[in-house]
């Protein structure tokens, strides 16, 4: 049986290349070749340094990566739609397909303890050359949109749209992002396509912020201080924002996103992890706020986007400041770790 390199995560701020069997197709399944795997900050936070992940986020020793796009090279028996030399980007998790949340789309919240598996978590991801899927999970990639672009919408941009149309982000609201990591970056390229007239970005690390700047993503850029609250408030004639969305997870960003919405605001947590502690009756109650948890994103949203990014003009690979081989995949991991870069993506061709 021929063999492929794949890349895995003992923990430790570690990555192994192993030689592991070239899949095979199944009933239902295609082989994908991977074109683009970009790199997701829950990788870093919860399997490259050490496995603290359980249930969904319970890595079970795989080929790491989970948002994987690539062309279609073999076609198992059963599937109906995709076939050799189709270009696919993959949702993430496989979910049951018969749980209410997998009808809704929703597989990231299947509740199916055996047959829920994400790709790069219980199941191979996309850090290698080649990844088996199931055809229920690929969605097609238009030709306008580079494979960079589509493993981006894999899980980073799509989890952005999510939490902004949750929020309903228009031509009327003001926006603050605190946290302009990968998927700052996203929300506030997003943010801009769907109208929002102002747009705020708050960070701590000074790489990030002129990344921000050069990308022209933000109307205003600061870092994330004591002085931030004041600064929002002075920049939106003291009413606050109409939407905040912490992309850090970090409790003093949380909370700034809470303080700085005005009334009937909307607040929306993308970040992963973390506790936030704050007064629900003078924070959020009295202010007639809203505040939303968003946790990735349904498999019609994520093609609806793709959609969008088309008619949009928007390209996602924008974003990417460094791309690798998948020999190079360590330093590439090592770098997203440093928090000193833009996306990363991997490309094993």
């Amino acid at each position: 049986m021929q063999a492929m390199l794949g890349a895995y995560l003992p923990g430790n701020s570690t990555v192994v290349l192993r030689e592991v069997p070239m899949p095979e197709p199944g009933f239902g399944e295609v082989v994908l070749r991977i074109k683009s795997s970009t790199i997701c900050g829950s990788d870093i936070r919860c399997i490259y340094h050490q496995h603290l992940g359980r249930g969904a986020e319970g890595y079970q020793n795989v080929v790491a990566g989970h948002e994987p796009c690539g062309q279609v090279v073999e076609v198992g028996q059963g599937c109906r739609k995709l076939k050799e030399g189709d270009r696919v980007v993959a949702y993430h998790i496989s979910g049951c397909g018969l749980c209410y949340d997998c009808r809704r789309g929703y597989m990231i919240s299947c509740t199916d303890p055996v047959y829920r598996r994400a790709y790069g978590w219980q199941r191979n991801g996309g850090m290698a050359e080649y990844m088996l899927a199931e055809e229920k999970d690929l969605i097609l990639l238009p030709e306008p949109l580079s494979y960079t672009d589509g493993a981006q919408v894999a899980c980073g941009f799509a989890t952005s749209y999510e939490g902004l149309q949750k929020a309903g982000v228009n031509g009327n609201d003001s926006v603050l992002i605190t946290g302009l990591g990968p998927v700052g970056l996203a929300t506030a390229a997003l943010a801009r396509k769907l109208g929002a007239h102002t747009i705020i970005g708050l960070d701590v690390v000074p790489e990030r912020m002129k990344l921000v700047k050069e990308l022209g993503l933000c109307d205003h850029i600061f870092p994330s201080d004591k002085e931030a609250d004041e600064k929002i408030r002075a920049l939106t004639g003291g009413a606050g924002v109409d939407v905040a969305i912490d992309c850090s997870a970090h409790p003093d960003a949380r909370n700034l996103a809470i303080r700085a919405c005005g009334k009937w605001g909307r607040i929306v947590f993308l970040g992963e992890g973390g506790p936030v502690t704050f007064n629900p009756s003078p924070d959020l109650m009295h202010g007639q706020k809203t505040l939303y948890g968003s946790w990735v994103s349904s498999i019609w949203r994520m093609e609806e986007l793709i959609d969008k990014l088309v008619s949009w003009k928007l390209h996602p690979d924008r974003l990417v400041t460094h791309s690798f081989p998948l020999n190079q995949v360590s330093e590439a991991y090592a770098l997203m770790a440093s928090g000193k870069s833009g996306k990363i993506a991997i490309c094993p061709e």
